[in-house]
């Protein structure tokens, strides 16, 4: 039984555990403290003194890891922030549950061996249902903070980040039984060699993509530009820029997210311009225009192709906007946010279907186009690179959360599509972090970090060939949601099965004689 101070206690500790595995995140990028990140918050859990004292505590580790992951998003939502934690958190609950119920009290080895599968698959299961693009999108993911780490890229490239998540929280479950469950320790230790072997065998005999040739690609970074015609000073500061790559004799050439904030339809005076920058650079420049078009109702956010002939008609309209950065979910009923905070004043427009550019100059080699948040999800780039793109290319921009954690998080994820798809993934941003990774996830050339305004050429390698991750898709998360599915049917069945309690019979009454 919990006294009122206990229970204050116990609530304030899960708030915090939930938050610990930020620091394995960008920008303090401790990578290996994702390994028993979770450690304290599941030793909190398995001595809740009830079910629903650790659904609470699930609930509440929950939302403190999202506002501790997405901290930077306070200059646009303020306080808002934390009734979406909340909302976000109840996904903790189930995880929560499995965690109590296979680590709590004396975990037999049977037991033990239960939950370094289904405590992986619970948490991997609260990621999968907070992927979707309402409620917030596939940020923050643990496997993601792995993102520098060559052996987790490669389990990347079979099952994409989401097996690496599996990895990771089951490597903490196995210290939570090493610390607690003396009877449990070689379960917990064979669980960890046998997944140490796992990792070793990937690296050995895992497909590795396939030198195709080289791409050279330039990225131009204005930086930071203010005042109140920053848009047109931004396009001065990306065309001059551009224009020192003449004689570096680039294939082609990236700006950022929103780096044109005019419809070219509209304003042929910056299609001229860009068409002689094109002309002048020896290659195509794929700008992306934040606008209202002309040619239909509304803001669209898209990559253009431009040539020295023009627009090349090859668009790309962004499909998946930022809940509130780009529209506001239920306007209707949260519109007030716009009014405390930076959220849209005006949903942009979404586009309906994934492009694919042709490089003007290079035969046989298609660019894949993502806009900023579209980064994080892995099945956009994999279904491009399923669809033939030999070259990912995130236009993105955060200049927004310049100084914050943000810019570092959103680079990092261009490595894991990266190897995921055994593609190269250039990220072009406004004001950085802008990267560049080879198609194993390693990092190319130099980093533009978020005081840099420059130009940079890099010679990315191209691969060919498909990663098992790109020919079987998530096939991690089946497995997951198949292992969860099968412990449900056990727990059923169980209980089907244990017999009714007997009532108790009448009073016998004795005689005494």
């Amino acid at each position: 039984m919990l006294t009122g101070g206990s229970r204050w206690w116990r609530a304030a500790a899960a708030v915090a555990a939930g938050a610990l595995p930020v620091f394995a995140f960008p920008a303090p990028a401790r990578w290996w403290w994702a390994y028993a990140a979770l450690v304290p918050w599941m030793l909190l859990l398995r001595t809740a003194p009830s079910p629903r004292r650790a659904a609470l505590e699930g609930w509440l580790g929950g939302a403190g890891f999202i506002v501790a992951v997405h901290h930077w998003l306070l200059p646009s939502l303020h306080v808002f922030l934390l009734p979406v934690a909340a909302l976000v958190g109840l996904l903790w609950i189930p995880w929560a549950l499995l965690v109590r119920a296979l680590l709590g009290g004396t975990p037999s080895p049977g037991r033990a061996a239960a939950a370094l599968v289904l405590v992986p698959a619970g948490w991997l299961l609260s990621e999968l249902v907070r992927s979707w693009q309402g409620l917030g999108g596939p940020w923050g993911l643990l496997g993601a903070s792995q993102w520098q780490v060559p052996a987790a890229l490669r389990l990347a490239s079979v099952g994409g980040v989401w097996l690496v998540s599996l990895l990771v929280v089951a490597v903490n479950c196995a210290l939570v039984l090493l610390a607690v469950a003396p009877a449990a320790r070689a379960v917990a230790v064979a669980s960890v060699t046998a997944l140490a072997v796992l990792a070793g065998a990937v690296w050995l005999w895992a497909p590795r993509p396939q030198a195709s040739g080289v791409l050279r690609v330039a990225v131009v970074q204005p930086g930071v530009v203010g005042g109140t015609d920053s848009v047109e000073q931004r396009f001065d500061v990306e065309e001059r820029l551009t224009r020192e790559l003449a004689g570096h004799r680039p294939d082609l050439v990236v700006w950022g997210e929103s780096s044109v904030g005019a419809d070219l339809a509209a304003r042929p005076d910056l299609t001229r311009r860009l068409t002689a920058l094109s002309d002048v650079v020896g290659a195509p420049l794929l700008v992306n225009v934040d606008a209202r078009r002309s040619d239909r109702p509304g803001i669209y956010k898209s990559s253009v192709l431009i040539g020295p002939a023009g627009p090349t008609g090859e668009r790309y309209d962004k499909m998946r906007l930022v809940p509130f950065g780009e529209y506001v979910p239920f306007r209707s009923l949260l519109g007030w946010v716009t009014s405390v905070g930076k959220a849209a004043g005006e949903d942009r427009r979404r586009g309906t279907t994934p492009v694919l550019m042709a490089l003007p100059g290079r035969p046989g080699v298609r660019i894949g186009p993502l806009v900023c948040f579209e980064s994080a999800f892995p099945d956009m780039s994999r279904h491009l690179t399923r669809e033939g793109a030999a070259l990912l290319v995130a236009q993105s921009a955060t200049s927004t959360f310049q100084h914050s954690w943000a810019p570092a998080q959103h680079a990092s994820l261009a490595a894991l599509r990266a190897a995921e798809n055994g593609r190269p993934v250039v990220h072009a941003t406004l004001t950085g972090i802008s990267s560049v990774y080879g198609p194993s996830g390693q990092p190319v050339g130099q980093r533009l970090g978020t005081s840099a305004s420059a130009a940079v050429v890099y010679d990315v390698p191209l691969a060919q060939g498909r990663t098992l991750y790109v020919r079987s898709g998530d096939w991690a998360v089946r497995a997951a949601l198949a292992a969860l599915a099968g412990y449900a049917a056990f727990l059923v069945v169980r209980r089907v099965r244990r017999p009714a309690p007997v009532p108790p019979g009448p009073p016998v009454h004795t005689v005494r004689g």
